[in-house]
C-alpha cells in the first residue's frame, strides 16, 4: 500500500455532538493514581454518552485501561494498529473492531479521519507527537475539529507554560494557542470541546506585513 501523504482539508467539521473521539494515551500504566482514575472516568463518560472511542489499539497501559472501561460500559471501541506493531504493542483482542494498517503514518491518518475530536491523556513521546501533529493540522486549516488536553494533576502544566511563552515571544498566535483546550477532568473537558468556536485565522503572525 502506498504511503498516505496528508489528510484532506475538512474545515467544515467543527464542535458539536461527538459520535467518535480519538484519544491519545500511554501504552504504559504509569504510577499516578489520579491519572489512572481520570482514564477510567473518561472511558465511563464516553460509554455513558454513546461516544465511540478511536485509539491506537493496544491492550496494555492506559490505552488498554481506557478501551476496557469503554467496553465494560457497553461502548464501542475501534483500534487502529500497524501490523508490524502487534507483537510489541499487544493488540487488544476484544475490541468492537480493529483496523490493521501498514505504517504509523497511516495509523494516525486513519484515526484522524474517523474522529470528531481529539483528546490527549497524560502520556510520553508518542502522545506528544500525536497531539502536536493534529494541532498543527488545525493551525494550518486542514481541520476544525476540537482538540482537548486532559491536564490531570497538573501533568501538562509545563507544556501549557511553554505554549504561553511561545505566544509571549510572538512565535505562536494567541488564537492558535486556543486550539488546545485544557481542563483537569473529563466532564469539563468534553463540555468545553463541545462549545468551542473553530478558529478562522491563518497560522502566520505577520503575513500582512511581509
Amino acid at each position: 500500500m502506498a504511503e498516505p501523504t496528508s489528510p484532506s482539508a475538512d474545515t467544515e467539521t467543527g464542535p458539536g455532538p461527538f459520535r467518535t473521539l480519538c484519544v491519545y494515551c500511554a501504552s504504559s500504566p504509569g504510577s499516578n493514581e489520579q491519572i489512572t482514575a481520570a482514564t477510567v472516568a473518561l472511558g465511563s463518560l464516553m460509554a455513558a454518552e454513546g461516544v465511540e472511542l478511536v485509539y491506537g489499539g493496544g491492550a496494555v497501559g492506559l490505552m488498554g485501561l481506557l478501551a476496557d472501561t469503554v467496553l465494560d460500559g457497553g461502548g464501542v471501541v475501534t483500534g487502529v494498529m500497524p501490523t508490524d506493531l502487534f507483537p510489541r504493542e499487544v493488540g487488544h483482542p476484544n475490541l468492537t473492531s480493529m483496523i490493521e494498517v501498514s505504517s504509523m503514518h497511516e495509523r494516525k491518518l486513519t484515526m484522524f479521519e474517523r474522529a470528531d475530536g481529539f483528546i490527549a491523556l497524560p502520556g510520553g513521546l508518542g502522545t506528544l507527537e500525536e497531539l502536536a501533529e493534529v494541532a498543527t493540522w488545525a493551525q494550518i486549516g486542514i481541520h476544525a475539529k476540537p482538540i482537548g488536553i486532559l491536564n490531570v494533576d497538573g501533568y501538562y502544566d509545563a507544556l501549557l507554560a511553554w505554549l504561553q511563552r511561545s505566544v509571549d515571544d510572538r512565535l505562536l498566535k494567541p488564537a492558535n494557542r486556543e486550539l488546545l483546550i485544557d481542563r483537569p477532568d473529563p466532564v469539563s473537558l468534553l463540555e468545553a470541546m463541545r462549545t468551542a468556536t473553530p478558529q478562522t485565522e491563518t497560522k502566520w503572525l505577520d503575513l500582512d506585513q511581509t
